[in-house]
């Protein structure tokens, strides 16, 4: 797949050169024997690794210089376990999705040339039963704003040829230009006739075709032009429609939208991911139908690193890029304080370090101390340090606040609480807990013997316990609340004189 090939529009494409699998459905489908093979995880991990150009010798030349070789962090990618499972969901998205689009597959033919056929005289019927069956599917992608999620997808799509031409296969004639993905945004007042449009514009950019011309005009309605896109969807042999910031999908836009998209799927296999903050949850829970469909190849929840390894091993990997001349050491309270400013989210942690050098290089001191990241990041994130404080404090009504920084574990009420006191997890404890039931017999209470009164020691964020505070008669329960942070102070509403209920 080096042969890039130009096309008439000045596009760049790949020829297509057909690679063997083990799996047989694989194996006689031209449109995923012209993807890229399918890779373990140390490939993957190298494939996705994009390190920036750095020489020590740097630290030597003029701050001016050195100031702009800072910027250079901005196009750092450290593969992290999270991004090899997104490279496994594209990859099953879109493979997946052309096992039933086969076009030496004469059912297959048959089916587009009888929908073409419908579309053009406009008989055609969404709700109409055909002997298609889609193996498309849809996934999702939800996680806070500034963790990567755009640019990890884009990094993984970037191993995927947009644009292959074809010309044979198996020896037989085969004239075919292949767009293996496109990405589109959510307009954001939830326009299904924006989101076609600008379909269709996209399609054109890349191909150089004449859709939008051909098939929209000003009065077309979306029950037109949903069928319009699905045709070209399949004549462009599209391998999947990923759709971006999901979140501005608003209340009244949703089940029509929705609707939108288990169509392309269903009518014509086009499988569908979509990319979300927190805020775009709630979205998919509202129906059981829709939940069922965007789980179909999997969902990936992705919040902010936790103080761990993992945020170790990310601080790591950018450390020993500094254009400063005294080489600051990564030591642990450095490693905290980092934490601290920037509550494990990767866009932050960039921007602190590249500030921080920025800072050391222009006044001369040519070294960074802890004092000083904290006097930086007091200084530029002075517009999120309300959402910063609220991911720190853990209290769920102020992270419920900022909805792109809701962690979505604490929505779950049937989830088990996480003890911050031990690594051990979940699974292993209900196990051990369930085996020293077995081992322990049950004791046969007696009428006789006293009652024994049940001490309940509550966890610091469990309400129960400001109850079983307010019950000593010192302070009440909206008082405890208030002071908490559960509740706002509403005080200021009382006017003296009103009643008090």
């Amino acid at each position: 797949m080096t042969n890039k090939i130009f096309l008439d529009n000045g596009m760049e494409a790949v020829e297509a050169s057909y690679n063997g699998f083990p799996l047989e459905e694989y194996n006689t489908n031209p449109f995923i024997q012209a993807l890229p093979p399918l890779m373990d995880k140390q490939t993957i991990i190298k494939k996705l690794m994009l390190p920036i150009p750095f020489k020590e010798e740097e630290r030597n030349l003029d701050c001016s210089y050195r100031l702009h070789m800072i910027y250079r962090l901005y196009k750092l990618f450290q593969p992290l376990p999270i991004h090899v499972d997104i490279w496994n969901m594209v990859f099953s998205l879109i493979y997946q999705g052309y096992v039933a689009r086969n076009p030496f597959d004469a059912d297959y033919r048959r089916y587009v040339n009888q929908t073409g056929k419908q579309i053009i005289n406009r008989t055609f019927d969404i709700n109409t039963r055909t002997n298609f069956r889609t193996t498309a599917s849809c996934a999702t992608l939800i996680g806070y704003s500034g963790v990567g999620k755009s640019s990890s997808i884009n990094r993984v799509l970037n191993n995927i040829p947009q644009l292959l031409v074809h010309n044979q296969y198996n020896g037989q004639h085969f004239n075919q230009i292949q767009l293996s993905h496109l990405t589109l945004q959510t307009p954001h007042n939830s326009s299904l006739k924006a989101l076609t449009l600008q379909f269709f514009m996209k399609v054109d950019e890349l191909l150089g075709t004449n859709n939008y011309r051909k098939h929209i005009s000003k009065n077309s309605s979306v029950d037109l032009m949903l069928p319009l896109m699905g045709q070209v969807a399949n004549n462009i042999g599209l391998g999947m429609l990923i759709i971006d910031e999901i979140q501005h999908l608003q209340n009244r836009g949703i089940q029509q939208m929705m609707n939108y998209f288990v169509t392309l799927m269903n009518s014509f296999g086009v499988p569908v991911l979509f990319i979300g903050t927190p805020a775009s949850y709630a979205i998919f829970q509202q129906e059981f139908r829709i939940s069922r469909r965007v789980s179909g190849n999997g969902e990936i929840i992705w919040n902010n690193m936790e103080s761990n390894n993992e945020f170790h091993f990310f601080l790591e990997s950018i450390w020993k890029y500094q254009w400063n001349r005294k080489v600051v050491p990564l030591t642990e309270e450095m490693v905290k304080v980092f934490y601290e400013e920037t509550q494990g989210i990767s866009d932050l942690i960039l921007k602190l370090f590249i500030n921080v050098q920025k800072e050391c290089i222009a006044n001369g001191k040519e070294e960074f101390t802890v004092s000083m990241v904290k006097r930086v990041a007091k200084e530029h994130f002075k517009l999120m340090k309300p959402m910063i404080e609220a991911i720190k404090s853990k209290n769920p009504y102020k992270i419920a606040q900022f909805e792109d920084l809701r962690r979505l574990e604490l929505t779950d009420a049937s989830a088990p609480r996480k003890e911050k006191s031990t690594s051990t997890s979940t699974i292993e404890k209900v196990s051990k807990a369930q085996q020293d039931t077995k081992e322990i017999p049950k004791a046969t209470k007696s009428s006789t013997e006293p009652e024994v009164k049940q001490v309940l020691d509550y966890t610091e964020d469990d309400l129960r316990g400001l109850w079983k505070e307010a019950s000593k008669g010192e302070k009440t329960v909206y008082q405890l609340l208030v002071e908490n942070g559960y509740v706002d102070d509403m005080s200021f509403w009382q006017e003296e004189g009103s009643i008090k209920c």
